[in-house]
């Protein structure tokens, strides 16, 4: 089914929040998982950082790829955002609920549940 999972990283809860919504009202991902405590040590333009991030786990379809990283790059705060793909295979139910998600002819309430 040409499932795929994206990782970025962001500075802060709020962006966090900003983009996982944004990728699921758009229909590019079914899920993000989002999770806190990520401590990021890289080097960026010479020199040795050291930062708190918050790492998302966007579960979508090989040909929502390019959405996707058009909506991070878009909405995303860093020069130069971490964009990166795993293929996911697994449990075939869960692979057609992440396919019928990014229907984008399927109608959806898209209110939150409670």
């Amino acid at each position: 089914m040409g499932a795929i999972s994206v990782l970025t990283t962001v500075g802060t809860e709020l962006e966090a929040n900003q983009l996982a919504e944004e990728l699921l009202e758009r229909r590019h991902a079914a899920c993000v998982n989002i999770i806190s405590g990520v401590r990021s040590v890289y080097r960026w333009r010479g020199t040795i950082c050291k930062d708190s991030e918050y790492l998302l786990v966007i579960k979508t379809l090989e040909e929502e790829y390019d959405q996707v990283a058009a909506t991070i790059q878009e909405l995303h705060s860093y020069d130069l955002p971490e964009i990166l793909t795993f293929p996911s295979g697994g449990d075939a139910d869960f692979l057609g609920w992440i396919a019928s998600c990014l229907d984008k002819n399927a109608e959806f309430d898209d209110d939150e549940a409670e």
